[in-house]
C-alpha cells in the first residue's frame, strides 16, 4: 500500500508542475503567434505575457488575475485549492478546475502505472521507471493543452519522441526475441502513426492535425505491440464517439465542429497499457465461446 501512496504523492506533485508548465507553454506560444503575425486573443495575451519573462532566479507561481506571488501552502496540490473553494486566496477570482483535475489525473496515472510496473518488470530496472515518470507528465501536459487549445506543441512532443526511442530500444534489446518484438514495434507505428498519416495527407490536414500523427509514432514506440496499438486506436475512437455523441445529438455540436482528438488517444494508450492484456483475453475468449 505504501507504494501506491508514494506514487499519488509524487503524481500530485508532478501534477502541479504540469498544470504550470502546461500555461507557460501557452503563454510563450501566444507571444510566438503575435511575433510571427498570426491573430491572437489580446486579453489571454495580455493576461499571460508576465510567464513569458520569468527567469530560473525569478521563475515564481503567481495568480494570472491579479499576480500576487503564490506562498507554499498556496501550492499544495488539491489541498490548497479545496481550501479555498476553489478560489485564489487574495484576489477571490475563481480558478475553475482545470488545474486541479490535472493534479488529479497525474495522480491517477502514477498509480495505475505504479501498478502496471510491479506486474510488468523488475524492480532493477529504475532507471527505466524515471525515464516513464517524465514521460507521464508529458503525456499530462499534452493531454491538457489539446484538451484546452487543440494543440500538441512540439517542443513537448519533440521530448516524447526522443523518450519513447529509448524505452523502445530498451526493450527490444532486452526481449527474449529481439526481432519479433522490433516487428512488432514497426506494425504498432504503423497502425497508430501511419493510418493517420495516410488520413492527414488525403485531407491535407482538414480531417486529423499532424500533431496526431506525432502522438501516434510516440505511442507506438512505447507500446512495441502491435494488438496493444490495434486496441488503442479502437479506444481512441470509442472514447471520441461517447464524448461527442451527446452534443451530436443535443445539436450543441455540429457535424463539422473541431475536435481534440490527442486526449482520446492518450487515454485509450494508458487503458491498452494498463489492462489490454486482460481486455484482449476476454474478447478472444467471448468470440470463442460464441463459435463453438
Amino acid at each position: 500500500m505504501f507504494g501506491y501512496f508514494a506514487a499519488i504523492v509524487f503524481g500530485l506533485a508532478l501534477g502541479s508542475f504540469a498544470g504550470a508548465t502546461v500555461w507557460r507553454l501557452r503563454a510563450r506560444q501566444l507571444k510566438e503567434d503575435k511575433a510571427a503575425g498570426e491573430k491572437v486573443d489580446s486579453k489571454e495575451l495580455k493576461t499571460l505575457l508576465p510567464l513569458t519573462k520569468a527567469t530560473l532566479k525569478n521563475d515564481r507561481s503567481h495568480c494570472l488575475h491579479c499576480g500576487h506571488v503564490l506562498r507554499w501552502y498556496d501550492l499544495v496540490p488539491l489541498i490548497s485549492w479545496a481550501s479555498t473553494g476553489g478560489k485564489c486566496r487574495y484576489c477571490k477570482h475563481r480558478i475553475g478546475w482545470f488545474e486541479p483535475l490535472i493534479e488529479l489525473g497525474t495522480a491517477v496515472l502514477f498509480a495505475g502505472f505504479y501498478h502496471y510496473w510491479v506486474l510488468s518488470y523488475d524492480t532493477a530496472t529504475w532507471p527505466l521507471l524515471v525515464v516513464w515518470a517524465i514521460i507521464l507528465v508529458l503525456m499530462m501536459i499534452l493531454l491538457a493543452y489539446d484538451a484546452k487549445w487543440f494543440l500538441l506543441p512540439n517542443k513537448v512532443m519533440f521530448l516524447l519522441i526522443g523518450l519513447a526511442v529509448g524505452v523502445a530500444a530498451w526493450n527490444i534489446a532486452t526481449s527474449a526475441s529481439p526481432v519479433d518484438t522490433l516487428w512488432s514495434t514497426a506494425v504498432a507505428i504503423l497502425i497508430l502513426s501511419g493510418l493517420y498519416l495516410v488520413l492527414w495527407l488525403i485531407s491535407r490536414g482538414a480531417w486529423v492535425g499532424f500533431g496526431d500523427v506525432k502522438l501516434g509514432l510516440a505511442l507506438g514506440l512505447l507500446l512495441g505491440d502491435w494488438q496493444l496499438a490495434f486496441l488503442t486506436l479502437f479506444l481512441a475512437n470509442l472514447l471520441g464517439v461517447v464524448a461527442v455523441l451527446p452534443g451530436l445529438v443535443t445539436k450543441k455540436l455540429s457535424r463539422k465542429a473541431h475536435v481534440p482528438f490527442g486526449p482520446f488517444l492518450i487515454l485509450g494508450f494508458f487503458i491498452a497499457l494498463f489492462v489490454g492484456g486482460e481486455l484482449i483475453d476476454a474478447y478472444v475468449h467471448f468470440t470463442t465461446t460464441l463459435m463453438l
